[in-house]
């Protein structure tokens, strides 16, 4: 009911020019439009998980928009300067895109090329070293391309069972008893990687040619480190892709991440980082603070201004479900005025 009524609104604010209007104001001019991407689609990853991959056209057609719409977009650390000390220029916008994929390097990177538009990636650099498919989404994938098939977890959970995998209710099941398996039995990453070995040969999966085509793969070092540092800058998404709420547990993924990218770079210490599946935690900002982080990006939407923390900076996640009318809305700012539902899913503790 609140989406037909919001979707309506936005039409009625396009149609008689308040959206237009509102990309003009000095209201809008006084804050930053933070996007947020994750994986771009090399084959059908949106339809497997539309809330995690877009299809590349989308991503020109979001680009194109960016460009059509005269939306000035900053490299992310100018951005979050001038945002503070109130020299932005009009419809600022800066570009993010989530883990350091292997599809951003493939799919992602020539647009940005094309478009002229810097980004920054976030890295999470495990799976960067560790060149195999990451185990979570990976095994999600599995389960998911198998849906015709039974799922036979004798060794892989701690009770054997058996799942029908056209259910995605069965494939949720089967997915989370594995994982949980893996955790309580404290596995390592190629632990964890020969579970998904196992999971691909019980339901039928050509593994190997998931290794050919390096699906769901974060990028090799190589490939980080030939990045264009005109227009990509890396940041910090931590080692492992976790928060754990323990301090020294936590400062140690910031600081081998920060290692890592430094290694890869060559550049100055990273010093903006954002949450891993938007978790957070009132700990974690001045954990952060004192680990020489400037800024960091939250995955609850909103347009930053002078008045946000810079360690809880509001970002606008962009996925298949944002129509085009939505993703005017917020980039003019106007949706971000409107009522939406409080996301309480990423906070813990």
């Amino acid at each position: 009911m609140l989406k037909r009524i919001k979707r309506g609104t936005l039409g009625a604010a396009r149609k008689t020019g308040v959206l237009s209007f509102a990309r003009q104001t000095l209201w809008r001019r006084r804050r930053l439009l933070i996007l947020g991407y994750h994986g771009i689609s090399t084959a059908d990853e949106h339809l497997w998980d539309p809330e995690l991959y877009i299809p590349p056209e989308l991503l020109r057609e979001r680009f194109s928009a960016l460009r059509d719409g005269g939306y000035a977009v900053l490299p992310l650390g100018e951005a979050i300067t001038r945002l503070y000390n109130g020299s932005l220029p009009p419809r600022a916008v800066a570009l993010t895109f989530d883990d350091g994929s292997v599809d951003f390097h493939s799919m992602a990177l020539p647009l940005l090329q094309e478009f002229g538009f810097p980004a920054t990636v976030y890295l999470t650099s495990y799976y960067c070293v560790h060149q195999r498919p990451v185990f979570t989404t990976a095994l999600r994938y599995i389960l998911w391309k198998s849906q015709d098939r039974t799922f036979e977890t004798t060794g892989l959970t701690a009770k054997g069972k058996s799942f029908r995998l056209a259910s995605a209710s069965e494939r949720d099941a089967a997915f989370v008893a594995v994982r949980h398996h893996c955790v309580k039995q404290g596995l390592t990453g190629r632990d964890k990687d020969d579970v998904l070995v196992e999971t691909a040969a019980r339901v039928g999966f050509d593994y190997k040619d998931m290794l050919r085509r390096r699906l769901l793969h974060l990028m090799s070092p190589d490939e980080v480190a030939e990045l264009p540092r005109d227009l990509v800058d890396v940041q910090l998404h931590t080692h492992r892709h976790r928060v754990p709420t323990d301090a020294g547990a936590f400062e140690q993924e910031i600081v081998e991440n920060r290692t890592i990218i430094a290694s890869l770079t060559s550049a100055q210490d990273a010093t903006h980082f954002c949450y891993p599946s938007g978790v957070t935690h009132p700990s974690f900002p001045e954990r952060l603070g004192r680990l020489g982080v400037k800024s960091a990006t939250t995955c609850f939407p909103g347009l930053a201004s002078a008045a946000s923390k810079p360690m809880m900076l509001p970002r606008l996640i962009d996925t298949l479900a944002t129509s085009a009318l939505e993703f005017e809305s917020w980039l003019s700012g106007v949706s971000a005025l409107l009522p939406r539902r409080v996301i309480r899913a990423h906070a813990v503790g």
